[in-house]
C-alpha cells in the first residue's frame, strides 16, 4: 500500500490550471504549425497564422491562450493500492482548482446554480471523473473546456441497423451545425457506444488523447482518418472564414453496447484543446 498526502494532490492540480491556461500541449502546437503550411486558403493561412502569433505572445507574456479559461475538468486514475491520506480528496481536487485559477487570475466562470446564475468567484467546483486502475501511482489529467466549443456537442441515440454509416452521418451533423461557434480549426471527440452517459464520458476523455495518436483499433483508426478528411472537405476553415481545415483531429472511443442501442456522442473542443497530466 502507498500512501499520499492529498496536499500533493492540490499542489499538482494548481500548477496544472496554471500550465494548461498559459501553453498547448506539444503536439497541439505541431499541429497548428502543419496546419500553416498545409492550409490552401490564403484568409485561412493567416487565421492560422494569428493563433501561431497568440500562443507565442501567451508563452512569454504568461496571459491565457483563450480569455474563456474554461470549467475545470478532473480525469483521476487512482492505483487500486493507493491510500489517500492527510484529508478528503475530492476536497483537494476543488483546492486545487481553487487556487489555481485565483492564484493565476484566471477569468471565473462557474455559477453556484445553473438557473440562479450567481458566480462561485473561484472556478470551482470542478467536474470529476475517477477511475480505479492498478499498480500504486495516481494518473491526473486535466482539461479546461471552454464553453464556446463545448455548447456544439450532441448526443446521438442511433438504432443498431443505422451502423457505421449512420455513425459517420451523425459526426458530420455535428460538425457542420457547430460550424464557426467552435472556434475551429477543431479537435473533434467522438464517444460510440456503452450507454447515454458512458458514450459522452469516453467522448470528453477523446479529447485529451494527443492528436497525431490514432486508436489502435484498426477500423476506428480507418474511420479517424475518414472523417478528419470529410470535416476539412467542408469548408468552414479556420475561424469559419472558409478553408481547408476545420478540424486537426478526430479521435474516436468505443466501449460495448447493448443488443438495442448505438449511442454517439460527439464533444467538440475548439483550437485552444487544453490540457495537462501530472503523475503522482
Amino acid at each position: 500500500m502507498r500512501r499520499i498526502d492529498v496536499s500533493l494532490v492540490t499542489d499538482a492540480l494548481k500548477e496544472m490550471c496554471i500550465e494548461a491556461n498559459h501553453f498547448l500541449t506539444a503536439d497541439m502546437k505541431c499541429a497548428l504549425e502543419q496546419a500553416v503550411s498545409a492550409e490552401e486558403a490564403p484568409l485561412g493561412r493567416q487565421i492560422l497564422e494569428q493563433l501561431q502569433d497568440n500562443l507565442r505572445i501567451a508563452a512569454e507574456d504568461m496571459i491565457p491562450i483563450c480569455q474563456d479559461t474554461g470549467m475545470a475538468v478532473v480525469f483521476a486514475e487512482i492505483g487500486q493500492e493507493v491510500h489517500f491520506e492527510g484529508g478528503s480528496l475530492e476536497d483537494a481536487i476543488h483546492e486545487g482548482v481553487r487556487r489555481g485559477y485565483v492564484d493565476g487570475f484566471l477569468r471565473k466562470s462557474v455559477v453556484k446554480d445553473p438557473l440562479i446564475r450567481e458566480n462561485t468567484g473561484d472556478n470551482t467546483p470542478a467536474v470529476i471523473h475517477y477511475e480505479i486502475v492498478p499498480g500504486d501511482q495516481v494518473k491526473l489529467t486535466l482539461a479546461p473546456k471552454g464553453f464556446g466549443s463545448e455548447n456544439m456537442s450532441r448526443v446521438f441515440m442511433l438504432k443498431p441497423a443505422d451502423g457505421i454509416e449512420g455513425v459517420k452521418n451523425a459526426i458530420m451533423t455535428a460538425v457542420r451545425d457547430a460550424g464557426p461557434n467552435a472556434c475551429p480549426p477543431m479537435v473533434v471527440g467522438v464517444g460510440i457506444g456503452g450507454t447515454f452517459e458512458k458514450c459522452t464520458l469516453m467522448a470528453k476523455k477523446a479529447l485529451t488523447r494527443p492528436v497525431n495518436e490514432h486508436s489502435a483499433i484498426p477500423y476506428v483508426r480507418e474511420m479517424e482518418q475518414e472523417l478528419l478528411e470529410r470535416i476539412n472537405r467542408t469548408g468552414i476553415g479556420p475561424g469559419g472564414l472558409g478553408g481547408t481545415t476545420t478540424a486537426l483531429a478526430v479521435n474516436i472511443n468505443t466501449y460495448p453496447t447493448h443488443i438495442a442501442g448505438l449511442p454517439v456522442a460527439v464533444n467538440i473542443c475548439c483550437h485552444v484543446n487544453r490540457h495537462a497530466v501530472r503523475v503522482l
